[in-house]
């Protein structure tokens, strides 16, 4: 009888330290491969989605001459960022270009500038084709991104995506009319 109690003792014990690790599968409602994409970000440096592999990410994408949604989606991603360093999550950004050819490093270094990024932890990723950026747009992440032929500008999503460890999509957020306390809900989730 004491030989099961203590079984039973180290069972509930063992299982009490258990990481609590969730299932993702219940948790969200997506799972979209994100493929290999390589390019350069504002500093310069060298950048490739494989990079992410192990990590939680929040993506979006943007053009630097956007006259529509791009400004207020970034001053959004912007407090997203700050609000994570205040409930001490680190989790990083990347803002992909839907417009390599006029986004330069340079180009979105100033970009970025304008909502006070933190570099440190927000990647504006640029240097790869245009077909390059549409297709990982459209198949990835299931989402538009293409030229609007009779202007200079693009059509694109304007959601926030959260990408796991393993390179999968896993949930998308408003970049617009941005869920804040959800996003953070969500982040603490996966930080645990």
């Amino acid at each position: 009888m004491k030989k099961f109690l203590a079984i039973c003792a180290m069972i509930i014990l063992s299982a009490c330290g258990a990481d609590k690790e969730i299932n993702l599968d219940e948790e969200f409602s997506m799972k979209l491969e994100v493929s290999e994409l390589s390019g350069t970000n504002q500093d310069e440096e060298a950048f490739s989605t494989s990079d992410k592999k192990g990590e939680f990410w929040l993506a979006n994408f943007i053009f630097t001459n956007c006259d529509t949604v791009c400004p207020p989606m970034t001053a959004n991603m912007a407090k997203v960022q700050r609000e994570m360093k205040e409930e001490g999550l680190d989790i990083s950004i990347v803002s992909f270009s839907i417009d390599p050819d006029e986004d330069t490093p340079g180009a979105l270094k100033d970009y970025g500038d304008q909502v006070e990024a933190d570099y440190s932890s927000w990647d504006f990723v640029t240097g790869y084709s245009q077909e390059d950026i549409e297709r990982f747009a459209n198949v990835s992440f299931m989402v538009p991104a293409a030229k609007d032929e009779s202007s200079d500008q693009y059509n694109h999503s304007t959601g926030i995506f959260l990408v796991d460890k393993e390179g999968y999509v896993r949930e998308q957020y408003s970049g617009m009319d941005v869920p804040l306390e959800e996003i953070m809900e969500d982040l603490k989730k996966v930080s645990e």
